[in-house]
């Protein structure tokens, strides 16, 4: 059983950097195939791939900001790091950018064992006494956000139609619909901005560890905020990374590296607590905690030590996997001509949309690259795309 479970666990690791640094590929999608192809791993002990499964997940949010900060192609976990990790990039920074969300997911780590508890004694009390306000806590969210903005008009008439393309996508006959919609909206959307814009980073400087750090008080304010905002956010539906940074952020302002500490935190933390979430209330708060939950039915106490103990192993082991591959992208980005990369990225990407969906799919990528284009150019922030999400989620739950 040992043996089996290390083996998943590094396979899991190397699962989770491909995800992660392959624009398009989402570990949900590998964990919806490895549902479909169960019988094939006959006489593997369930838990084996439960720890495959955490193990991707979990270095996927470590790695999935390297592709998302050099190449400009975010998945919607990561899209929130573009902006201040663009502009690092531009200035030759991209390494030290990476590095600090990395920063963020190795901080995630002792929060992930401090609300472990919390989650699974208080959890269940909690849920059930705000189910039925569920709808209306995440219209008070999507509309404090909203009335935030200078023109709340531009940001309402943009929550609303990303809103209408999701629900139009998830009833649309498409094969894993979240693939186009979230690649339009967050990734070749910025990526033909940044074609548009003939934006050509500076040589990149891979800056010593030492010399990447965060102020006493950067380090404070990031911390608190990830606190606030990450369990909140941790089992609310559609309510996901995006919007718990923008929350912690709103309610503790961030500089420019405290933010992308701040997304990195979360972004590792409200995954490994979805899996908690499966144990407290067996909800399935992500893709691939419906596939462990479908894996293994009921999570027993002690598969839930052996999934904590995988998620701090493959986090730290990720961690310093991630330093290694952001200095090789580093590198690498200094001898590439960065319009040519941009151009092979937006085909990969539309390829990818392609295999894995089909035409209806590709219609979906166009109209979300669309009004992922008409965000940025109209300053909406890209937060208000989540109404892709939340739209949905709102309906579900007043219909049920």
């Amino acid at each position: 059983m040992l043996l089996e479970i290390s083996l998943a666990l590094l396979i899991g690791i190397v699962a989770g950097t491909f995800t992660g640094l392959a624009p398009g590929i989402h570990i949900n999608l590998v964990a919806a195939i490895l549902l479909s192809s169960l019988g094939f791993f006959a006489g593997i002990p369930l838990i084996a791939l439960a720890v495959f499964i955490t193990s991707m997940s979990i270095t996927h949010t470590f790695i999935d900001f390297i592709p998302s900060i050099f190449l400009g192609a975010p998945e919607e976990d990561t899209f929130l790091s573009v902006l201040p990790g663009h502009e690092l990039l531009l200035e030759g920074k991209g390494h030290a950018a990476v590095v600090l969300t990395l920063y963020g997911s190795l901080f995630a780590l002792p929060v992930i064992l401090i609300f472990t508890p919390i989650f699974i004694y208080f959890l269940p009390t909690f849920y059930t006494s705000i189910k039925l306000a569920i709808p209306f806590i995440l219209i008070f969210i999507s509309l404090y956000l909203i009335f935030r903005e200078k023109d709340f008009l531009l940001s309402l008439i943009t929550f609303a139609l990303a809103g209408f393309l999701g629900l139009t996508t998830f009833n649309l006959p498409v094969k894993d619909p979240l693939l186009p919609l979230l690649t339009g909206l967050f990734g070749i959307s910025a990526l033909i901005i940044s074609l548009k814009n003939k934006q050509n980073p500076k040589p990149q400087t891979i800056t010593p560890l030492k010399e990447i750090r965060l102020t006493k008080k950067e380090f404070t304010k990031a911390g608190i905020a990830t606190i606030i905002a990450a369990p909140l956010c941790s089992f609310l539906p559609g309510i996901g990374s995006g919007h718990a940074a923008t929350i912690g952020s709103e309610i503790i302002p961030q500089e420019r590296k405290g933010f992308l500490f701040l997304v990195g935190a979360i972004n590792t933390i409200i995954m490994a607590l979805s899996f908690v979430t499966i144990y407290s209330i067996n909800r399935a708060r992500s893709g691939t905690a419906a596939a462990i939950k479908d894996i293994l039915t009921s999570i027993s106490p002690s598969d839930l030590t052996i999934i904590i103990i995988t998620i701090i192993i493959s986090g730290l082991l990720s961690f310093i996997l991630g330093i290694f591959l952001s200095k090789l992208f580093a590198k690498s980005l200094n001898k590439i001509n960065y319009g040519k990369l941009t151009i092979f990225v937006i085909l990969i990407l539309i390829l990818v949309n392609f295999i894995f969906t089909n035409w209806l799919g590709l219609l979906v990528l166009l109209v979300a690259t669309s009004l992922g284009i008409f965000a940025i150019l109209s300053n909406s922030r890209r937060i208000n795309l989540m109404g892709s999400l939340i739209i949905p989620a709102i309906v579900y739950y007043l219909t049920i």
